[in-house]
């Protein structure tokens, strides 16, 4: 068992570790806020009053995303709207989330952020 003889340890094995960093909720919120601003200095934000489509066909949805020209975008939805969902689910670059678990790092990977008013009056609501 011994490591200078055969079949023996090794000396320095690796050892799992976790390189994790902790942020603070406040420089997290404060990112956010920034990443949110930067999108709005360079014309990347876009909100509708609502976003209805009649049915979860991905055909709707890109012929919404062209009339915007936002090929890869981040959709944040108020709320769990299921037929949105479904109907981006299969554009590539797209990506739908919610309010609540929106993050900095996606919103600064997608290249539109396209919005609801009721996810704007959230966003202000939870993050300003």
């Amino acid at each position: 068992r011994a490591p200078q003889w055969t079949h023996g340890g090794v000396v320095f094995a690796p050892k799992p570790r976790d390189y994790s960093q902790k942020v603070n909720a406040k420089v997290r919120r404060i990112a956010l806020k920034s990443a949110l601003s930067s999108k709005v200095a360079d014309s990347e934000l876009i909100v509708f009053d609502a976003l209805n489509i009649e049915a979860p066909k991905t055909k709707e949805m890109v012929k919404v995303l062209k009339a915007v020209e936002a090929e890869k975008a981040l959709i944040v939805l108020p709320d769990k709207d299921e037929t949105v969902e479904r109907a981006a689910a299969n554009i590539p670059g797209v990506k739908t989330t919610q309010v609540g678990t929106l993050n900095t790092y996606e919103v600064l990977k997608y290249k539109k952020l396209i919005l609801t008013k009721d996810s704007v009056a959230k966003i202000e609501e939870v993050y300003v």
